[in-house]
C-alpha cells in the first residue's frame, strides 16, 4: 500500500510491513535504515535531533511546524545530529526567530541527515502506536528514482535496537571537564567558577543540558566514557556519581556498565543519580529488569507522578525501554510513575542517597518542574561531606 504526496516524489519511507510513504526530501541525500518513533513535542526539534538517545532511530514529529524557528549552535545537545533522520508533515519554511543562525534543511544537509516532508504524520503515528515501533528505510533522491522493493527489504533487514549497545558509539572518546551552566538572559551560558562538589558523570550519550544543570547545582563535573571502570571513577575522588542518558538496549550496555555501578555501590557510600539510560543501568545493577516498550515515550508533555509527595510533574521523555517495577528488589522503591500508562519513571534505594528517574529533568518541559532533582543530588553530597567532617 502506498500514498503519493506529489507527482514526482523525491523521498520515500518504507516500513517493514510493506507500506511505503512518498514525500518531498530535504536535508542530505542517500538512504538509511533505523527504528521509527514519534515525538509529540511542539518545540526543540534541534535538541531532539542532537540527543544521543535517538541513535538508531528516525523521528516522526507530530507537530507540523518543524523548522519554523531555524537552528543555532547554542541548541545542539551534542556536536552533531545523532537521530538517523526526520519525518514531518510540512516542509520547513524560511525561519523566523531572533536566535536563528540558519535553516533546518541546510543544517541537516551539512550534518548528513535525511528528512522527508509531505507525510500524513497522523496516520504514521497511529501505525506506530498500533503496531509498535517499526523498522524502516528512509531514502532521499532529488531525481525521484526509488526501488520500492529494495527499500522494503532493507527495512526488514534492520536488526532492531534490542541487544544493541549504542552507548559505545555515542560516548566521548576521552574524559573532559564541564563548567558551562544553564542559559540565562542576556549573557547566554555562564561558567561555574565556584563549585562545591566534585561529580563524575558517566557518558552513555549525555546531553549537554544535563551537564549544565549539574554545573548549575554547584558541581565540578568530570565526564568519563561509558566504558570507564570503577577504579577510574574513584580515582577522581568524587563526591557523587552521575549516570547519564543514552541510546540502545540497557541490557547490552549493562554488560560492562552494571559491574562498574555495582562495585561503586558495594565499596562506597557515594550519592548516585541517574537519568534515562542511567536510570535503567542503576535498576539493573540493583537487581531489577528492563523491558522493550511497544512504541516508547518520546515527547515533552508526559505527566509523571511523584509517589512520595503526590505532585504531578510535566516531563520530557525519550525512551524505548523501561524498568519493570515488579522486579524491584527489597530495599528499592518506586518513586515516580507515568500517568499515561503506569510505567516506572523513578526508583530510590531506601537506606542511602541513590536514586534515578526515567524522564529528563533538564529538558524544561514544565518548564522547571523537575529541576529539584539536581538540587537534591547536590544536597546529598553536601550532607555526606558534613557527616564525614571531623567534629
Amino acid at each position: 500500500m502506498a500514498t503519493t504526496a506529489q507527482a514526482k516524489p523525491t523521498a520515500a519511507l518504507a516500513l517493514a510491513d510493506g507500506t511505503v510513504f512518498y514525500g518531498r526530501g530535504f536535508g542530505a541525500t542517500g538512504q538509511v535504515v533505523a527504528e521509527l518513533c514519534f515525538n509529540t513535542a511542539m518545540t526543540g526539534y534541534q535538541e531532539i535531533m542532537t540527543d544521543p538517545s535517538y541513535a538508531g532511530q528516525v523521528v516522526t514529529f507530530t507537530f507540523p511546524h518543524i523548522g519554523n524557528v531555524g537552528v543555532n549552535p547554542e541548541d545542539d545537545e551534542t556536536s552533531d545530529p545523532v537521530a538517523e533522520g526526520m519525518v514531518v508533515k510540512w516542509d520547513p519554511t524560511e525561519p523566523s526567530n531572533w536566535r536563528s543562525a540558519g535553516g533546518l534543511s541546510d543544517w541537516l544537509a551539512r550534518r548528513g541527515r535525511i528528512a522527508i516532508g509531505g507525510i500524513d504524520t497522523r496516520r504514521l503515528t497511529r501505525a506506530i502506536r498500533q503496531q509498535g515501533a517499526p523498522h524502516v528505510a528512509l531514502a532521499h533522491d532529488p531525481e525521484g528514482n526509488f526501488d520500492t522493493a529494495a527499500l522494503v527489504d532493507a527495512a526488514r533487514g534492520f536488526a532492531g535496537l534490542e541487544g544493541m549497545d549504542l552507548a559505545r558509539e555515542v560516548t566521548c572518546a576521552q574524559s573532559y571537564r564541564w563548567d558551562e551552566m544553564r542559559w540565562a538572559w542576556p549573557q547566554g551560558y555562564p561558567r561555574q567558577t565556584a563549585p562545591s562538589h566534585k561529580v563524575v558523570a558517566l557518558d552513555y550519550g549525555a546531553k549537554r543540558n544535563i551537564l549544565r544543570c549539574l554545573a548549575q547545582a554547584g558541581c565540578d563535573v568530570t565526564v568519563l566514557p561509558a566504558t570507564a571502570t570503577a577504579a577510574e571513577v574513584l580515582a577522581h575522588e568524587p563526591d557523587g556519581v552521575f549516570l547519564s542518558n543514552g541510546p540502545g538496549d540497557p541490557a547490552a550496555t549493562g554488560e560492562y556498565a552494571v559491574p562498574m555501578i555495582r562495585e561503586i555501590l558495594d565499596d562506597t557510600d557515594l550519592p548516585m543519580f541517574g537519568i534515562c539510560l542511567g536510570h535503567q543501568m542503576l535498576a539493573l545493577a540493583l537487581g531489577a529488569q528492563t523491558v522493550k516498550m511497544n512504541h516508547g515515550h518520546h515527547g515533552a508533555n508526559h505527566p509523571v507522578k511523584d509517589i512520595d509527595t503526590g505532585k504531578v510533574e510535566i516531563t520530557s521523555m525519550n525512551h524505548g525501554f523501561a524498568v519493570d517495577a515488579q522486579t524491584l528488589p527489597d530495599g528499592v522503591v518506586e518513586t515516580h510513575r507515568s500517568l499515561f500508562d503506569g510505567s516506572n519513571c523513578g526508583i530510590r534505594v531506601t537506606d542511602r542517597p541513590v536514586w534515578s528517574v526515567q524522564h529528563h529533568p533538564e529538558a524544561s518541559p514544565g518548564p522547571q518542574d523537575s529541576y529539584y532533582l539536581f538540587e537534591r543530588f547536590a544536597e546529598a553530597m553536601a550532607t555526606r561531606k558534613t557527616s564525614k567532617a571531623p567534629a
